[in-house]
């Protein structure tokens, strides 16, 4: 299962598998990024972004997928993702079983940085 973590919370998203998606500050386009829990930690099993520009190149194994490019990123698992709020951008929206709701729905609004990792065993 995966956890988010602001400060002492801990938000369990009683899920194994999830989308973590946003906006890109300058090129307002949209990047997602399909994380899943394993015993090794978070793995990076897919990512998409609906555009390019200004940092957000997509690799050269990319394949575009109903004008989505999409790509399997060589990334070995993580032992954490740490994600900032800025506040100049929309917040991080976290996507389970087709339904995507805002970082805010789980962690306070004000919490940064946000931690996400496998949760630990109770």
């Amino acid at each position: 299962m995966i956890c988010l973590l602001a400060g002492s919370m801990i938000a369990p998203l009683m899920a194994g598998a999830i989308t973590l998606a946003w906006t890109h500050s300058v090129e307002k386009i949209v990047w997602e990024e399909d994380w899943r829990s394993t015993p090794a930690g978070l793995e990076l099993v897919e990512a998409r972004v609906r555009g390019s520009g200004a940092g957000m190149e997509p690799p050269p194994e990319v394949r575009l997928v109903n004008g989505v490019w999409s790509w399997k990123p060589n990334l070995p698992p993580q032992a954490q993702v740490i994600m900032r709020r800025s506040g100049a951008t929309a917040d991080w929206r976290i996507c389970m079983a087709g339904q995507c709701r805002p970082m805010e729905a789980y962690v306070p609004p004000e919490a940064d940085p946000i931690v996400m990792k496998v949760c630990d065993k109770p």
